[in-house]
């Protein structure tokens, strides 16, 4: 499945920002952050492409530009969220002990836990720093303040929503709310804060600030709802991660979730045996595959996604006025249900 056009709109400048972030800084602990992003090699050697989607601050420019804004001025936006996005899956790596992302090593696998945290953190000051370039871009004081805000507050937020995707690995008592609650928090709120502060630094209409960010929290959900199905059935050619990946970590993914509230007996005492033991092995996988299959787990997550997704293409029909623009983000919201990477 290729890439929504509207992602090439952008990247070139983004890439441009995220480098000019970085330009000034050449202490090895940088390098780190270079390699985490695509640019250079395990041993420093320049590379082609940067590694992901770039969905955030895609996400961020086209709300502006929707809005009637000038996408150039909110670039040193778009970069940061696309620097708290990094930061947090160096984090993220780190507690899930994933030893590959994007077909590469991750940093922490090649350079240790300790170092990785360093250039995980530095990502989320660079972050800080970046924004205060707003004001080099004619964006008024006011609107940086709450830019900062809006960064900061979506970060604590996806901060607490994985904090309780790593508390609910030990739970079986965890219900659908319990985990749409934990995913509002873990990705939609990044997502939602990029759409929000595109649209904040597009225009001054309060109501369609708002709207936006109800958008991204849809789309958000809907992205990591598609997630939680590609993290156990996903391809490893195109995820660049483990089959089953989340059923060797023991997550309590929509699927897994659906699944403890829906089997019965023996199935879901099979279940939770499984997710009981310390060490998911191959066997183990094996029965929880059988049992998500069973109760149709992965039709039953793909419909909630889409439900999400319906609810983020009515929203669309109702704030976006430009063609072009709404065909963008309409193309955007069918892309995180039906990706396979």
């Amino acid at each position: 499945m290729e890439l929504p056009l509207v992602f090439d709109r952008y990247r070139a400048e983004i890439d441009a920002e995220l480098r000019s972030a970085l330009a000034k800084h050449q202490s090895p602990m940088y390098d780190m952050v270079r390699y985490h992003l695509g640019w250079i090699d395990e041993k420093g050697y320049p590379r082609q492409n940067s590694v992901g989607k770039a969905l955030r601050p895609t996400l961020c420019l086209l709300a502006c530009e929707a809005t009637g804004g000038d996408w150039h001025k909110a670039l040193p936006a778009a970069a940061a969220i696309e620097l708290v996005h990094n930061f947090s899956l160096v984090q993220d790596d780190i507690q899930d002990n994933d030893p590959e992302r994007h077909h590469r090593p991750t940093v922490w696998s090649i350079w240790g836990k300790p170092q990785a945290i360093n250039a995980g953190t530095a990502m989320h000051v660079l972050a800080s720093l970046t924004l205060l370039h707003l004001r080099e871009r004619g964006i008024s004081v006011e609107k940086q303040r709450r830019a900062q805000y809006l960064l900061n507050e979506s970060c604590l937020r996806m901060m607490e929503g994985q904090y309780l995707d790593i508390s609910y690995e030990s739970r079986l008592d965890i219900g659908v709310s319990d985990y749409l609650d934990m995913i509002d928090k873990k990705t939609a709120a990044l997502i939602g804060c990029s759409l929000e502060t595109g649209a904040l630094l597009g225009n001054d209409d309060e109501s369609i600030i708002r709207a936006f960010r109800n958008l991204g929290r849809d789309m958000g959900i809907a992205f990591q709802i598609r997630d939680d199905i590609l993290g156990i059935w996903g391809g490893k050619k195109e995820t660049g991660k483990l089959l089953a990946g989340d059923i060797q970590r023991r997550k309590k993914s929509l699927p897994i979730v659906y699944a403890l509230e829906k089997a019965e007996g023996e199935m879901r005492g099979e279940l939770v045996k499984v997710y009981q033991d310390q060490v998911v092995d191959p066997e183990g996988v094996a029965t929880v595959l059988r049992i998500l299959e069973a109760v149709e787990a992965q039709l039953y997550a793909q419909g909630v996604a889409e439900e999400y997704r319906d609810r983020a293409l009515a929203e669309i029909e109702r704030i976006v006025h430009l063609p072009w623009a709404r065909d963008s983000l309409e193309e955007l919201a069918h892309f995180v249900v039906k990706r396979k990477f």
